[in-house]
């Protein structure tokens, strides 16, 4: 706890600093804010999902045993890493709560190269985001159906180039104690899903529902451990949040000053010269940071300027690596899984839009 509030107060005095430099430089209020507008509109374009995904790897937690995780899982690489691919079409969450719920499933049991499968296809073959992604290109609808073919494909080879790698190997940060700068609700129980630990005080049959107590208990002690269930999902809810918020912060301050500092007409210049548009739309996914339900919006914009393989590595390469995603990632997977993750999904997304450029699919 004592980390925690001094992570606070450093952050607050930073924002002092930063304010009154600003004052002191008497910079005009209309040059700030520009800045300002584009943190907001990322930051609250990014919370509400970060929420939703906070609180569904709570329920994970809470409510799903640990063997259950591990049953649903399928046991071979091809067969979990379509089960990955494909997890987002049924549990759709948009990049910025996908990491949370990564990580608390790859906890309870599921495969890692899974779990990453999921986070690389998720954000793309999500049904809100293939929705507004045709609604954004209209007459281009074959780069939606593009993006949605495209970000399987390489989140699936993805998913076998990471199990290859990490042969067996845990791609998350090791749990940090209270006293080691971790979260202020860390020491309660990762190991079962429904269990509730000691902490309140659940015999929980190592990880199964203990559904004997609801059934045969007093509507008293039912109504006490829906409470006891209530106030875990807050605990960890609030534990993922405080992990990843933190990161989603600095990131939406970085894309906030990259989106100031990159005016529409620079952008437009350098995006008409036919000298590696893929990369530069690749480039500007990572610096924008936009979240995948309105990317596509944005890069209708750019229709007229690059080509449509370009416009494709844009909309691929964003969900699945861009800045504040990475500095979320940070907070959660090892600094080496984080870095193989970016230049794989960066080399398959190039390899792929290049191709299906060059074989004339778009």
């Amino acid at each position: 706890m004592p980390v925690s509030w001094f992570r606070l107060a450093a952050a607050a005095a930073a924002t002092f600093v930063l304010a009154y430099m600003a004052f002191a430089a008497r910079l005009p209020l209309e040059r700030l804010m520009p800045f300002f507008r584009a943190f907001a509109d990322t930051l609250f374009d990014a919370l509400p999902f970060l929420l939703a995904g906070s609180f569904v790897s709570a329920v994970l937690e809470t409510l799903v045993p640990d063997r259950l995780v591990q049953r649903l899982a399928p046991g071979g690489k091809a067969g979990g890493i379509l089960f990955g691919s494909l997890l987002g079409i049924a549990l759709p969450i948009c990049e910025c709560g996908m990491i949370p719920v990564v990580r608390r499933l790859i906890r309870k049991g599921l495969p890692s190269f899974v779990g990453v499968t999921y986070m690389a296809a998720g954000p793309i073959v999500n049904p809100v985001v293939f929705a507004s992604t045709l609604t954004a290109l209209g007459v281009r609808s074959d780069l939606a159906y593009a993006r949605f073919a495209l970000a399987l494909a390489v989140s699936a080879v993805l998913g076998f180039m990471i199990a290859w790698a990490m042969r067996g190997r845990s791609p998350l940060r090791a749990d940090r104690g209270p006293g080691q700068g971790g979260s202020a609700f860390r020491g309660h129980d990762h190991g079962d899903g429904l269990a509730l630990g000691g902490a309140i005080g659940l015999s929980t049959n190592a990880g199964q529902p203990d559904a004997h107590r609801l059934r045969s208990g007093s509507s008293a002690n039912r109504a006490k451990l829906w409470r006891d269930r209530g106030a875990h999902i807050v605990a960890h809810a609030a534990e993922d949040l405080w992990d990843t918020g933190k990161f989603l912060i600095a990131g939406c301050l970085l894309t906030a000053f990259l989106q100031t500092a990159l005016q529409p007409g620079q952008l437009a210049e350098a995006a008409g010269h036919n000298v590696l548009p893929h990369l530069f739309m690749m480039g500007l996914a990572f610096a924008l940071s936009l979240c995948s339900t309105a990317d596509a919006f944005v890069a209708a914009s750019f229709g007229h300027y690059v080509p449509q393989g370009a416009l494709l590595s844009f909309l691929v390469f964003g969900p699945m690596f861009d800045l504040k995603g990475m500095l979320m990632m940070l907070s959660v997977f090892k600094g080496r899984f984080v870095l193989l993750f970016g230049l794989l999904a960066a080399w398959l997304v190039l390899v792929g839009s290049v191709l299906v450029e060059r074989m004339g699919w778009l």
